[in-house]
């Protein structure tokens, strides 16, 4: 490794000498772009990620020089890639450049595919609202694209996010969107039912038992199959135990699910609030007796 580390130093250096010096045919940039990339690839060999970012960066300075803006953002984004390894900050930066270069010569497709990069690595370092924000641009990007499917994956996001910051009815109006587009969808349609039952959850959030018996009647007349489902038999027995304020009765319609389809963590999480809502509600009024 030291061997190709020290091979990736001496291409950096005459990348740098033909950058002072003069050239007399061609281009002093083009020549040392050659060398900056070389050097990268023997960083690159060598484990050497921080020596190879920063070369990246300088082979994406040169491309610029040359007004290859195409070249320079891969570059910008290969830098963004050695960086991932060791500097989450710097990754950020190098990606957030080559998005921009990207959307600068109308390549939206590229720049969507590293706005959700960029949302990917906010969502690792538990940085959900700058991660929603770059989620709800590659997704603007995708449905230009006309790319639904990717779309809808970052809307998702943006949606398990938002019902986790409490901004509940944001989550609610992509879920029931979602679920609106996959009806008409025969590979999509089978997952409607589980769009419904987070959307309904969020509902149970709210606390509002008149807007989740509102919802669960919207709910079945989108989709006429949602009734006879596991579902919706949840969310009913839910919404009731609610309104009738008794915890057992909730804590076993909960049970009974989870011994047949597991409820992940996001759902765990959601249900826990509503239930920590309704013993609030119980000591209140034990407070008042």
């Amino acid at each position: 490794m030291a061997d190709q580390i020290a091979k990736g130093e001496e291409f950096e250096k005459q990348a740098e000498k033909k950058l002072t010096g003069w050239a007399f045919f061609g281009s002093k940039h083009e020549d040392a772009a050659d060398l900056f990339e070389k050097a990268a690839n023997f960083y690159k060999l060598g484990k050497s990620w921080d020596q190879a970012g920063a070369v990246y960066v300088k082979l994406a300075e040169c491309y610029l020089k040359l007004d290859s803006k195409h070249e320079a953002a891969n570059a910008y984004a290969d830098a963004g890639h050695c960086y991932k390894k060791t500097n989450s900050t710097e990754c950020i930066k190098n990606l957030e450049q080559s998005l921009d270069i990207f959307m600068e010569i109308g390549r939206l497709g590229m720049s969507a595919r590293y706005c959700k990069e960029i949302a990917e690595l906010y969502e690792q370092e538990q940085n959900m609202e700058k991660s929603m924000a770059y989620y709800d641009k590659a997704a603007d990007l995708y449905q230009g694209e006309e790319v639904s499917s990717s779309a809808n994956q970052c809307r998702l996001k943006i949606a398990q996010f938002a019902a986790e910051l409490q901004q509940y009815q944001k989550a609610i109006e992509i879920y029931e969107d979602i679920s609106k587009q996959s009806l008409n969808n025969n590979l999509l349609k089978y997952g409607v039912k589980g769009h419904l039952l987070n959307a309904g959850i969020c509902q149970l959030c709210k606390g509002d038992v008149v807007a989740i018996t509102n919802a669960l009647d919207k709910y079945q007349d989108m989709d006429p199959t949602f009734s006879g489902s596991r579902e919706y038999r949840l969310l009913a027995e839910l919404a009731a135990s609610i309104d009738e304020e008794d915890i057992e009765k909730f804590t076993d319609a909960i049970k009974e699910f989870d011994s047949i389809t597991k409820l992940d963590a996001w759902k765990t999480t959601l249900l826990l609030r509503v239930k920590d809502m309704l013993k609030a509600k119980e000591l209140e009024e034990d407070d008042l007796t």
